[in-house]
């Protein structure tokens, strides 16, 4: 069994995030919409607290959850095109829109680029034994499992609509943007390099701490 550290990490990280989901639970500006964007983050707690002990995540990895999680908590409390940081930008540099769902779309790159990379380099012929690179394809794949996602979250925008008709428009965050489905891609596209270049040496090394700890516990 894994040492109790992975454990630990799972309690701060609950303790850390529980006051941001109560906090955006109540009064929304749109319940729907805040199921819509907070679901994934309160889902994949629960995902942690399941997988914590058969499958523990580098603290690295964890991080990037939490905040993807908060940026997810906020977006759901206000929706997207209503998020008071967005209209600070926008009235700081002139623009015309709340840019906050442009944010929410780097991180739907940078995160899972992450997330992508440790999953592969553990559980594919892409690593080795010792949770390290195998193949010049890892960085390509987890730039390509991102943008899978984005494209695949944009049909969701879609779909939800053409069933929500006028009611799904906080959900969308179009603000009358005819490229906006196209920036989000890109953005997310960005999120996933930027991640890659910026982090994989540190994430090599939060991997080694938690394969020691495991091979501690596992004599």
């Amino acid at each position: 069994m894994p040492a109790a550290t992975p454990d630990r990490r799972i309690s701060w990280f609950t303790l850390l995030l529980a006051p941001v989901i109560v906090w955006s639970w109540i009064n929304p500006l749109d319940r729907i919409t805040w199921w819509l964007e907070a679901a994934p983050a309160v889902a994949g707690l629960a995902l942690l607290w399941w997988f914590r002990v058969r499958f523990p995540l580098s603290t690295c990895l964890l991080l990037l959850i939490w905040l993807h999680s908060v940026v997810l908590l906020v977006g759901g409390h206000y929706t997207y095109a209503e998020v008071p940081l967005g209209d600070w930008v926008r009235d700081l540099t002139g623009g015309t829109r709340n840019n906050y769902d442009k944010l929410g779309h780097f991180f739907q790159g940078f995160m899972p680029a992450i997330l992508s990379r440790e999953l592969l380099i553990r559980t594919s012929p892409l690593g080795t034994t010792e949770w390290r690179s195998n193949s010049r394809w890892l960085g390509f794949v987890c730039v390509c499992v991102p943008l899978a996602f984005s494209a695949f979250y944009e049909l969701l925008e879609w779909w939800a609509a053409v069933l929500g008709g006028e009611g799904a428009d906080a959900f969308l965050g179009t603000q009358g943007y005819v490229w906006d489905t196209q920036s989000d891609m890109l953005l997310a596209l960005i999120g996933a390099l930027t991640a890659l270049l910026c982090l994989s040496r540190v994430h090599d090394l939060s991997l080694q701490r938690v394969r020691n700890s495991i091979d501690v516990s596992n004599p």
